[in-house]
Order: C-alpha cells, then sequence, then structure tokens
C-alpha cells in the first residue's frame, strides 16, 4: 500500500513537472512569434519606404525567379490592400513589394462586398495577415459617376454606384459644387473602411483583440505618393 501511494506521488510530481515544462516551452514560442511579428506602425512604415522608392523611380530589383519558388507552399501577407481595380493603382507596384508581400482586394471605387470581406476575413483569420489598407484615388471614375446623379446602363454597374452614394451625400453637405468628387473620394475612403468592418464579426474581434489595424489611405495619381488618413485599432 505504501508502495503504491508513494508511486502515486511520483507519479503526479513527474506529470506536474511535465505540464509545466510544456507550458514554459509554449510561453516561449509565444514570446518568440511575438517578438518576431513587426507592429502595425512598422509595416505600415515598410509600405511608406516603398512608396517613396515608387515615387522617386528607385524601385527594388528582385530576384522573381527564387521568390515565386520559396513562395511554392505557403504566403505570409502581412497586409491586405483594398484598392481600386483602375489600372493606374496597382498596390504591388505603388507600395515597390512583389509576390507573397500583399494580400490585394480590387473593386471599382474600391467598395467591397461579401466575397470582397470574405477575402480580408481569409487573410486575417488564415494567413496572418495584421494591417488592412483601404486605398482609395484621385481621379477616381467610380466616385465621378456617383457624384453625377445619372442611373447607370447595367444593374451592376448600379449596385457600385448604390454603394458610393452615402459617401457622395456627406460629401455635398460640406464641399463646395467644384469639390465635390475629391470630397465624395475621401468621404468613400471611410466609408468603405467602416463598411468592411461593419460586415465583419471576425474582423471585429481581431480588431478589439488588438491583432488588426487599419489605416485608411489615398493615392495621388501625379505624384506617385500615398498619403495617409485616417488610423484606428483595438487600442484607439
Amino acid at each position: 500500500m505504501r508502495r503504491y501511494l508513494l508511486y502515486s506521488v511520483l507519479l503526479s510530481q513527474f506529470l506536474g513537472a511535465g505540464l509545466a515544462r510544456e507550458q514554459a516551452v509554449a510561453s516561449a514560442q509565444a514570446h518568440t512569434v511575438a517578438a518576431q511579428t513587426p507592429s502595425a506602425e512598422a509595416i505600415w512604415g515598410d509600405l511608406m519606404e516603398g512608396n517613396q522608392r515608387f515615387v522617386t523611380g528607385k524601385t527594388k530589383a528582385v530576384d522573381v525567379v527564387t521568390l515565386r519558388n520559396t513562395l511554392v507552399k505557403e504566403q505570409k501577407p502581412k497586409v491586405v490592400v483594398v484598392a481600386c481595380s483602375d489600372s493606374r493603382v496597382s498596390p504591388e507596384i505603388v507600395f515597390d513589394k512583389n509576390l507573397g508581400d500583399i494580400f490585394v482586394v480590387e473593386s471599382a471605387g474600391n467598395v467591397v462586398g461579401p466575397v470582397g470581406v470574405g477575402s480580408i476575413e481569409y487573410a486575417v483569420e488564415h494567413l496572418g495577415s495584421s494591417v488592412l489598407v483601404v486605398l482609395g484615388h484621385q481621379g477616381c471614375g467610380a466616385v465621378a459617376a456617383a457624384c453625377s446623379g445619372e442611373k447607370m446602363p447595367s444593374t451592376n454597374l448600379q449596385a457600385i454606384v448604390d454603394k458610393i452614394l452615402p459617401a457622395v451625400t456627406r460629401a455635398k453637405a460640406h464641399a463646395k459644387a467644384d469639390d465635390v468628387v475629391e470630397a465624395a473620394i475621401l468621404e468613400n475612403i471611410h466609408q468603405s473602411a467602416e463598411d468592411i468592418l461593419a460586415g465583419s464579426e471576425v474582423l471585429q474581434h481581431f480588431l478589439h483583440d488588438g491583432k488588426l489595424t487599419v489605416f485608411e489611405a489615398i493615392y495621388e495619381l501625379g505624384s506617385g505618393q500615398v498619403v495617409q488618413l485616417r488610423t484606428f485599432s483595438g487600442n484607439h
């Protein structure tokens, strides 16, 4: 009986020590991952450095063959960029990035429906993206169409305009007639970011927990510069 009790005590101590070691290892691994994960500000700063290279025409040279091969098995983009599908606004080029760097969701007027929101959720929840950039641009044709008040020739085009109309309404409330389009472009960037978050409990959860930061920005067609607008996260 004494032998059994002694065995039980030793076994309990052994299992307890093993569990403690496992917890210590898990904690150390978690700290390592956290240390290796750059902050949202650092990720944004890296994008801005890339944009400055693009603006000055001093973009990086990349061995795309080697890069392509390293990405065959997985991708881990730190950033999701929601952008207009305008051919003059390519996020990878604008930020001087390459394959595997940016998870891009594009549509006319940088408006996002359920499919686009689901794509963002996938990047954040499964690929580890921790920054969402909603990128509008000067001279956006979709916003100009919404400002015109004209009915679109197809239901699909009208659906795009309908998503932008609330931003147009807000712009007209404070902007002069000649400035409505540019004001509406800014309002539409804000609205797109808000719509994305409002349509996703997943993204709201990551934002609340400080695991997602949203940057709103506008791209200047002439200069090539990206200008930061609002930023918000679980801490703001």
